[in-house]
């Protein structure tokens, strides 16, 4: 089991951990992500059985399911089945439109009134965040059934927007087929959101368990652009143009949190002397969220890739965060500069593509490529020969060890054709 939201951090480490609460992240806060509202809508007792799991390993006393109440249909499914498990702990919680509501940090701070400690973890505070998919599956997994499928949400610039069920290592090719195809010929696709996905090199990538979507959009739609600008023009641009006007930090979610992070002042800091700038080290409570660069910024220019590049230098010399000791002080004016789901959506261009797609079933393609490193951690050590015969749920790669890593499955019947590279191609 590795977390679906995202991250990919191996799910048995977070219920190892000892805390009051967990908190049920269904706040699908990335504009046009529509699979986890569709699971609490069609499948809240199995994702309620892997909340339960997870408050038994934790010994957490509360759980509470969190989500925006705009998903009508989701909300009182989540409402319903927590009047049926009336008794076991179980909440649910109402969150407003609004991005980031789904950073951990800001959804603790929603739900509990409390906030994470700078370059900190809920964990901290009492508290473990999972997402939806990833308790859907340590239900399945409780069942003796490994993850070998993930649904996603296909959208954008494709003939049949939707939410569907793909094998873990499906050619993205393959799903925009099932999806009709695209709806232009010339096209990039964004894997995960518009505002912290990546823009995949070509349509031969696969499906990983860290895959949520699928946006297909022309090569210069402003969610694209800002993601393929090669980094060092981008660094060299943002830091020319930036006219310190401070938006991007009046408008940072963690900022706003009290958390010690000034995007507009790393924006003046020499290449050179980020390894030794003691106000660099702020770039480390960046959560890359994206606001500074897809909203705040009147000049357009990328807050967040100068705070990543800043990020990466000081991870690669060990530079660390070492507390402040400063108590953490929301700022008053927090409420009032929430961005709306709907502004965001206008300012990305993507109002023509926002709506609620339909279920599309499940999917299985011909073929499947299986990375034996899709997590937190080390990669799986493969465990299978080129020629194996395999089923749904055999063994492919096992955790190397004493190692932090995940199990890797099979996700279609079929024979081994290739391993190399760290994939195991699969053809059914």
């Amino acid at each position: 089991m590795v977390g679906a939201g995202g991250a990919g951090l191996p799910t048995h480490v977070k219920a190892a951990a000892t805390v009051d609460t967990v908190l049920v992240n269904g706040a699908s806060c990335e504009p046009l992500l529509m699979s986890d509202p569709y699971l609490m809508e069609a499948e809240i007792e199995t994702v309620i059985r892997g909340l339960k799991a997870v408050m038994e390993c934790t010994g957490a006393s509360r759980g509470i399911i969190c989500l925006k109440g705009k998903h009508d249909k989701a909300m009182q499914s989540v409402r319903a089945a927590v009047a049926r498990h009336a008794g076991s702990g179980l909440e649910a919680f109402e969150l407003g439109d609004f991005y980031p509501a789904g950073d951990e940090h800001v959804l603790v701070h929603e739900v509990l009134g409390k906030t994470v400690p700078e370059r900190g973890i809920p964990l901290q505070i009492g508290a473990v965040v999972s997402n939806v998919e990833s308790l859907y599956n340590i239900a399945l997994a409780m069942d003796g059934k490994p993850v070998t499928h993930r649904y996603l949400t296909v959208a954008g610039e494709v003939r049949r927007p939707m939410v569907v069920k793909v094998p873990v290592g499906t050619l993205v090719s393959d799903v925009l087929a099932f999806a009709g195809g695209p709806t232009i010929d010339d096209y990039r696709v964004v894997d995960g959101g518009p505002m912290m996905g990546r823009v995949l090199p070509d349509v031969h990538q696969p499906v990983t368990k860290t895959t949520s979507g699928l946006l297909v959009l022309p090569p210069d739609h402003t969610v694209v652009a800002g993601k393929t600008m090669p980094a060092e023009r981008l660094r060299r641009i943002t830091n020319s143009v930036c006219c310190q006007c401070t938006r991007c930090t009046d408008l940072c979610p963690r900022n706003l949190l009290g958390h010690s992070l000034h995007p507009h002042k790393l924006m003046r800091i020499p290449e050179s002397l980020v390894a030794t700038s003691p106000a660099a080290r702020e770039a480390l409570l960046c959560s890359e969220c994206g606001i500074c660069e897809k909203f705040a910024c009147p000049m357009m220019v990328s807050p967040r890739e100068v705070n990543a590049q800043i990020k990466q230098v000081l991870m690669r010399e060990g530079v660390k965060w070492e507390p402040t000791g400063k108590e953490l002080v929301t700022s008053p004016y927090r409420s009032s500069r929430k961005i709306p789901t709907s502004r965001l959506i206008q300012r990305l261009n993507l109002d023509r593509y926002y709506g609620h797609p339909e279920y599309a079933g499940e999917f299985t393609p011909g073929v499947v490529h299986v990375c034996l490193g899709q997590h937190i951690g080390a990669p799986a050590q493969c465990v299978v020969a080129v020629g194996d015969t395999v089923r749904q749920g055999s063994l492919l790669g096992d955790i190397p060890e004493k190692a932090m890593g995940a199990r890797v499955h099979a996700s279609i019947d079929g024979t081994v054709e290739s391993i190399a590279n760290g994939v195991v191609i699969i053809r059914a």
